[in-house]
């Protein structure tokens, strides 16, 4: 039935490299207060605000393999921020770390009245995305999509 979807349950990301990954994703997960709750050698698990994260290992032929943002597949992940502030804040916290690269700082972005993101490349390369969108966002045939209301 349309209008039955509530959101992302988690996100889970395959590691090139696993234990240079999971040091940066624990230092992530926990600064935005998920819990942990799966850590073993194979998968790393947090959960809250609405979403989880996970990392998993390679397969056996991907291990030490970066991701490649043009393949078939995932693009971006994007997580979305209660206000400005919290892109600001996340900046912050990780902007002198080495083992990210970032794409862009906290900007506005065209997408929709009010975007404002800041955008990396995980130690893997994966792009990710942390967003804050006012009000209900964009709309799209009469639904919110980007705002923060629309996942309160």
């Amino acid at each position: 039935m349309s209008g039955d979807l509530n959101g992302v349950a988690h996100v889970i990301l395959t590691a090139g490299d696993f234990a240079r990954s999971t040091a940066f994703w624990r230092d992530l997960i926990g600064y935005l207060g998920l819990k942990i709750v799966l850590d073993s050698d194979a998968m790393f698990y947090g959960v809250g605000g609405r979403t989880a994260i996970g990392i998993r290992t390679p397969s056996p032929e991907n291990v030490g393999k970066r991701f490649d943002q043009g393949a078939p597949g995932l693009h971006h992940a994007c997580f979305r921020m209660r206000d400005r502030a919290a892109v600001d804040r996340l900046y912050a916290f990780l902007k002198d770390r080495d083992d990210i690269r970032f794409v862009h700082g906290p900007q506005e972005e065209p997408w929709a009245p009010g975007y404002y993101s800041l955008l990396f490349e995980d130690p893997d390369g994966i792009r990710i995305e942390f967003n804050h969108v006012p009000g209900a966002g964009l709309l799209a045939e009469g639904e919110a999509i980007g705002g923060a209301e629309a996942f309160d």
